[in-house]
């Protein structure tokens, strides 16, 4: 088999489409979680706990030259080496409601899925008639 014809069933394989679908809507799903991570869940986490910023949270590893402002983006913009550690405690938080809400609906999802007890399969017809055959055999008796 050639190399082309080789590389074609490979990539419209249902596997391979299957992971292309997916990948596109995990991509438009991890905006749609983004935001609400972002926009709905942040704002409440930031009101409960005094308006947190992490984002500020850093140390500066080189020195200052005269006239920058000490903010995260202004030594960021000067080039001087900052260890901005907020922003890592900001990912992780933001990691760990993201997984939160993740498993949440995935639990919800998976109890949708489950199927109800399938009901017993009906009697087949000539059993029903046997039976009905030796009820009236022993009345008879």
């Amino acid at each position: 088999m050639s190399f082309i014809k080789e590389f074609r069933e490979f990539a419209v394989k249902g596997n391979v489409m299957d992971l292309a679908v997916g990948v596109i809507i995990g991509a438009a799903f991890g905006k749609i979680v983004d935001s609400v991570v972002n926009d709905l869940i942040m704002p409440i986490v930031g009101l409960v706990f005094g308006k947190l910023d992490f984002s500020n949270l850093f140390v500066v590893l080189g020195t200052i030259p005269d006239g920058i402002p000490r903010t995260l983006d202004a030594l960021k913009k000067a080039g001087i080496p900052v260890f901005a550690y907020g922003n890592f405690i900001t990912v992780a938080v933001n990691f760990a409601i993201l997984a939160f809400i993740i498993f949440l609906m995935v639990k919800q999802i998976n109890r949708l899925k489950r199927e109800t007890p399938a009901a017993p399969a009906a009697t087949p017809e000539d059993v029903v008639l046997l039976r009905e055959i030796r009820d009236s055999l022993q009345q008879k008796r």
